[in-house]
């Protein structure tokens, strides 16, 4: 213990080794003494004077319900009214013996059936050497025109794109509406170009089918243009 106070704490970091060998040294000690001076020790035992209470388990039996379902109701008797013979028709049957000899006709041959046919749809050039032209110019489908009242007070004007098919005599066979305005406008330069007589389409100078794209202009000011 005096080598332990003559060290100061710088000293006990550097001599750690030591002070842990002397604390070891001095609780074995304690330890020791502590056996020597108390060797028995004995144990307090507590008795408790509270009554003890007997409880007994009894087997509680389970009941069982006898259930019996209610018998079916009895089916009504059928009543069947026996036929008397008056009743029975006398069936005659015919003769059942095969005539071997008998010639048999053949059976008559199925129906023909009429062949469908089928129209194939004109072709029609979109682009050709000479393209179809209103015979009179355009002012021949102008003349056609007339602008649609409804339109004219609803203040509709512009421009409708009519499709026209020509065929090889230079007659409109079928028109399409591209593109319209309405207002009953479609309707009249449909009806225009359709009565409106084409120079036929050619190419390599023979008359062919060709669709031409006809537009029409609808203004208020002056009609259609």
């Amino acid at each position: 213990m005096g080598l332990l106070k003559n060290i100061s704490k710088p000293e006990i970091r550097n001599h750690y080794k030591v002070v842990f060998e002397c604390s070891v040294i001095a609780s074995l000690l304690l330890i020791i003494l502590s056996f020597k001076f108390f060797p028995k020790i004995e144990k307090s035992t507590i008795q408790y004077d509270a009554p003890q209470e007997l409880f007994t388990v009894e087997d509680i039996q389970q009941t069982k319900q006898d259930y019996t379902p209610p018998p079916p109701p009895e089916k009504p008797p059928m009543i069947i009214q026996a036929i008397s013979d008056e009743d029975i028709e006398d069936i005659e049957f015919g003769e059942t013996e095969i005539n071997f000899d008998q010639e048999l006709n053949a059976p008559p041959p199925p129906p023909k059936e009429e062949k469908k046919i089928v129209e194939e749809e004109p072709v029609y050039f979109v682009a050709v050497e000479e393209m179809p032209y209103p015979i009179g110019g355009v002012q021949a489908i102008l003349n056609l025109v007339k602008y649609p009242e409804i339109a004219r007070r609803a203040g509709i004007e512009g421009k409708v794109y009519v499709l026209a098919y020509v065929n090889e005599v230079g007659t409109v066979t079928k028109t399409e509406i591209l593109k319209g305005i309405g207002g009953g406008c479609d309707e009249a330069a449909e009806y225009a170009v359709k009565r409106t007589k084409f120079s036929p389409g050619k190419q390599r100078g023979k008359s062919v089918k060709v669709k031409v794209m006809v537009p029409v202009v609808f203004k208020l000011e002056s009609g259609p243009v």
